[in-house]
């Protein structure tokens, strides 16, 4: 895509989101079409002020791998929060002893905020990171990176335009094995690539993502008890307050996409890294369906995807909800497989990573050069979040490409997308790199 036509675009996707902001009543909205700010110069010795939007249990502990990370450097802080729901609000603006927001847009107007946390319901990440962007802070943005495909084409151009760095929040890209499997394929160990697979499987008795409601809260709720239930629904379907929408709202399409982009998220953007350079899907399939938690929800219990790269390889993911029971994460070649987590817990530690040669087909220069016999490779024990925090930090000072950077993470984000629609729909989809669309048949050549 053209500069020209990237900043059309922009400019058409944040008239809609303007135009949200005045249908919320909301004026001023940060979403208007202006030129971004520039944010902060940070020098090696200034501390880094952060700003955390969404509070929720997942809010909560990024902030809290935040805060530990600032506070072993001293080099970063937590100095302001922002959440709809009063009570969380509360208990993380008591922990830090900083200033509270139910508008995200407060928090954002201030000028001593360097970066921003996003880990809300997934529907306001893009938006709010686009804001975010705008006022000239970076961002760390929790996985999904975003709830729909226009939403990734317009993080990647808004990062391009405001050259602010934006890390999304899948940690586990951080850990060691996937750096390692990358530097063997790009060295030959597997040969020709073919195909990835790699699972997601959880099960419980309550049913995923059936977590606690707290009866007295809503936009009725007093004190502490208060949530703020039009902002919390945003660009979404309007309707009157539900509680289970609200605590449980990875259940629903409007907010989220269920185990694709929830959990599959954790799998496609490491594999991203592996492969070397990350890649758009051509032709996406799924299917599934809600076999064992018979309680409202929409998304499917038990899920899978099928992806083809133009490059001549596929990708087969496999997840439910309702059986625990995972496969190896691993990657087929042609004279070899690697294998990144036999245990096929892609936020699991591993020891090693293992190539496992194909004998029968593997030619005389691999046998000299890697031998016929599977090959153990170590992997550091560290600590992914951390890393990835770290390198979120470090990357603010240097204004290099974090881990996760938005273009990876947006090819990742496509193939899941793809997914939910092809089973939303019930068809295979394809996908045209050079207009960012899905289509019903291959784009033309």
């Amino acid at each position: 895509m053209s500069a020209s036509n990237d900043s059309v675009n922009r400019r058409d996707f944040l008239k809609t989101a303007t135009a949200v902001g005045s249908s919320l009543g909301l004026a001023g909205s940060a979403f208007a079409a202006r030129p971004a700010k520039t944010g902060r110069v940070i020098g090696a010795n200034d501390k880094i002020n952060i700003g955390v939007i969404g509070c929720g249990g997942r809010g909560t502990y990024v902030a809290s791998e935040f805060a530990k990370a600032g506070a072993k450097e001293g080099n970063a802080q937590i100095i302001a929060v922002c959440d709809v729901y009063e009570k969380r609000k509360k208990k993380n603006q008591d922990i830090y002893k900083v200033e509270g927001y139910l508008d995200y847009r407060e928090l954002l107007a201030r000028n001593d905020v360097d970066a921003v946390i996003v880990a809300t319901p997934d529907h306001w990440h893009a938006k709010i990171a686009l804001a975010a962007m705008d006022q000239g802070k970076d961002v760390y943005l929790e996985k999904p990176m975003c709830h729909t495909i226009e939403e990734a084409r317009e993080l990647v151009n808004t990062v391009k335009e405001t050259k602010r760095v934006l890390q999304v929040g899948s940690q586990t890209t951080s850990g060691d094995q996937w750096h390692k499997a990358k530097k063997a394929i790009a060295d030959g160990m597997i040969g020709k690539m073919l195909m990835s697979q790699g699972s997601y499987h959880r099960n419980s008795v309550e049913g995923e993502w059936n977590w606690p409601i707290e009866a007295e809260a809503g936009p009725d709720g007093k004190g502490e008890n208060y949530i703020d239930w039009k902002m919390w629904l945003g660009s979404a379907p309007k309707r009157s307050f539900d509680a289970d929408r609200f605590f449980r709202f990875r259940k629903y399409w409007d907010y989220s996409g269920g185990i694709a982009t929830d959990l599959f998220f954790h799998v496609v953007a490491p594999m991203n890294i592996c492969w070397g350079e990350p890649q758009f899907p051509h032709k996406v399939m799924a299917g599934g369906g809600i076999y064992q938690f018979k309680d409202g929800r929409e998304v499917p219990d038990t899920f899978y995807l099928a992806g083809d790269y133009p490059k001549e390889h596929s990708i087969v993911l496999s997840a439910s909800m309702a059986n625990s029971q995972h496969i190896p994460g691993l990657i087929r070649g042609h004279e070899a497989s690697l294998i990144m987590v036999e245990h096929g817990r892609f936020e699991g530690h591993t020891d090693f990573i293992t190539v496992k040669p194909e004998k029968k087909v593997i030619s005389a220069d691999y046998k000299a050069k890697w031998g016929e016999d599977e090959i153990k490779i170590p992997v550091e024990d560290d600590n992914p979040m951390q890393k990835h925090v770290g390198n979120f930090l470090d990357c603010m000072r240097s204004r290099q490409k974090p881990t996760l950077d938005v273009e990876t993470a947006a090819r990742a984000q496509v193939l899941i997308s793809m997914a939910v629609q092809s089973y939303r729909q019930g068809r295979v989809l394809y996908f045209d790199e050079k207009t960012w669309k899905v289509l019903d048949k291959p784009a033309k050549a």
